[in-house]
This record gives structure tokens, sequence and C-alpha cells, in this order.
């Protein structure tokens, strides 16, 4: 016949066995809630150069010019998917306005989400929208061709940091996916 462990046995084991527990599910946690909070740092801080969502424009517009390049491309979606202009040439500080073009060639509905990036990487602080598609899900019927604007400025500051100061052009890429 088997004989029972000690009380004190499972007496120790205990807190540890909460402690793995609590660990256990700390760590799915964790794992789910990654994606979301390095996309929120990523927006909140210009990281890796993703853009950030402005409230206003600056009041403060410099001479100094900067060539913004568009680019767009589609993942896994029935879309035609292209910049309305290649190129913009705008001051820094002032308000620049871009469009894009969307055409669904499938034969449904088909909804997107547009991701976006700006290359320098260090650009990504300093490169804000006011408006942009990319901020909610794009439904696009078939057949149907859609012209989204998008509304931006370069921060003033983008001329003094030592990573921006001496570069001439900006690239703002698009790539949208499914939802």
């Amino acid at each position: 016949m088997p004989t029972a462990p000690p009380t004190d046995l499972k007496t120790r084991n205990a807190p540890s066995a909460v402690f793995c527990a609590i660990g256990l599910f700390g760590m799915v946690g964790a794992a789910y809630a990654a994606v979301p909070l390095y996309r929120a740092f990523c927006q909140l801080t210009g990281f890796d150069g993703t853009i950030r969502k402005a409230e206003a424009a600056p009041t403060r517009v410099l001479d100094r010019k900067l060539l913004i390049r568009f680019d767009a491309n589609v993942r896994d979606l029935p879309w035609d998917f292209k910049p309305s202009q290649v190129t913009q040439e705008v001051k820094i500080g002032a308000t620049g306005l871009a469009f894009y073009k969307v055409t669904n060639h499938g034969k449904t509905p088909v909804t997107g989400r547009a991701s976006y990036n700006v290359v320098p990487e260090a650009a990504g602080a300093y490169f804000q929208k006011l408006e942009c598609f990319c901020f909610n899900d794009q439904t696009i019927q078939p057949g149907q061709t859609v012209e989204f604007p998008v509304v931006y400025f370069v921060d003033p500051q983008f001329a003094t940091d030592f990573e921006t100061k001496g570069k001439q052009e900006v690239t703002l890429s698009y790539t949208f996916f499914p939802v």
C-alpha cells in the first residue's frame, strides 16, 4: 500500500506550484499583449520608422524642402493599389496632401488594412499624419475604385536632429493586408 507523502512536503511545494502557475499565465498574457503594446510604443515614439498620428500641424514652417516619395504594396488581396503621384516636394513643417488609389478586382467586397513605414527610419519620429486611410480598416466593393487622402507634415525638428538633418528625401510606404 502506497504511503502518503509527508504533510510538510506538500506545504513546502505549494508556493512553488502557485508561482509556476502565475508565471505560466503571465507569459501567455504577455505573448498576447506583445504585438499591440509594441505597435503602441512604435506609434508613440516613431521607433523603427513608424509614423506618428498628429493632432495639429506645427505653426513653424522652414524654408528647407524635402522630396517625399510614395510607395504602395498589396499582400494577398485582389487589389490594385498605387499612389496618385510618385513624389511631392514640401517644406518642412508645411502640411502636405497626397492621394492613393485602390481598385478591387475581386468578385466580392474585401476589407483590408494598410500598415505604413518611412525610410530613413530616423524620419519616423518626425513624419506625422493628420488624416490617413491607414487609421481604419477599408472595405472596397467589387470593381470599385477609391481614392484615399493622406494629410501629413514633417516636424521642423527633423532639420536639427543629427540623424536626419542632412537628409533630402523621405519615402512613405504603405502595404495593404487582408483583415
